[in-house]
């Protein structure tokens, strides 16, 4: 028989934990198959981890592992690849958004064989702020045009996997990770599966606006050279623009005589150019923030506390 892997990241979820947990278990006895939940405490404030340790003692199923700070949920992701040993692997979140009563059809479709994992999309975002949802929408349309990572609008990180893609996915080892775009990436065949959004079972959110275009932001230049080609461009179409205006102003005083005037539009110039000189830096910077922390080469995560050995040493 095989087995199935959960990645579940968690960070400050005492409260939708246990409802998570309870949760999972019913729908797995209904598909009666082997699994192993991997719980990831990524630098939890909360009792996420005394929860994650009561849990683990009552259910031999159940390893955690414990980051000594909080790395991100992109490396809870990685944690959890590295260390799953199921032929099926899946990840979801804790606060029941990803709802675990989809596992059952996921696993059912991956174990047909035409597919080498089964992704879930949105297809609506009730509940969602309307700000939100229209900025997402267009995330996904601009780094579908601009990059190569295929990401289907709605797509979550909940998604589960047969063993081959876990293993590109892992190869993967780059510092900065933007998982949506490697999953595309890597290629394989997708199954989408789509789902009507599901809100969070108890606490809050912890992706605000800023994180989330943060987040976005990362997503574009880690699967993209499309901003660089911009900052260049933006210089070509600039320095072509002030030799035809640098013309005109050498035949109107050749011609007519008048004088140059107008300081404050001399200035207004000087400032946009100067504005879209730093716009470049910046970006150019972007990038050269990214190569410097991968050249570190500093571990995605580090685990202060885990289980995972004195279970499989059981098992």
């Amino acid at each position: 028989m095989k087995m199935l892997s959960l990645i579940v990241p968690c960070y400050n979820e005492q409260e939708s934990l246990p409802v998570f947990y309870e949760e999972v278990i019913r729908v797995m006895q209904e598909i009666e198959t082997e699994y192993e939940l991997l719980l990831i405490n990524d630098g939890s404030s909360d009792d996420t981890l005394t929860i994650m340790k009561r849990l683990s003692e009552k259910d031999s199923r159940v390893m955690y592992f414990s980051f000594s700070r909080n790395f991100g949920k992109e490396a809870a992701m990685y944690a959890g690849f590295c260390h799953a040993k199921g032929d099926y692997v899946a990840v979801m979140d804790a606060d029941m958004q990803d709802p675990p009563s989809l596992l059952p059809e996921m696993l059912s479709i991956m174990e047909r064989g035409e597919y080498d994992s089964v992704a879930t999309r949105r297809v609506t975002r009730k509940g969602e702020p309307k700000i939100r949802s229209f900025f997402a929408r267009k995330f996904y349309k601009l780094i579908n045009k601009i990059s190569d990572a295929d990401i289907v609008d709605g797509a979550r990180d909940f998604r589960m996997m047969n063993r081959d893609m876990v293993t590109a996915v892992v190869s993967m080892c780059e510092y900065n990770r933007f998982s949506k775009g490697i999953f595309g990436w890597v290629g394989f065949k997708t199954y989408w599966l789509p789902y009507e959004n599901v809100e969070r079972v108890a606490g809050e959110t912890k992706w605000n606006f800023f994180s989330l275009f943060k987040y976005a932001l990362d997503g574009i230049i880690n699967f993209s050279q499309v901003p660089l080609s911009m900052a260049s461009w933006f210089g070509i179409i600039m320095t072509m623009l002030s030799f035809f205006v640098l013309l005109f102003v050498v035949i109107r005083r050749a011609v007519f005589g008048d004088p140059v005037a107008g300081w404050a539009s001399t200035i207004c110039v000087i400032l946009f150019l100067g504005g879209l000189q730093l716009f470049s830096i910046g970006v150019m910077g972007q990038y050269l923030a990214k190569m410097y922390l991968e050249t570190k080469k500093r571990p995605h995560y580090i685990i202060a506390e885990s289980n995972a050995d004195e279970v499989r040493k059981i098992k």
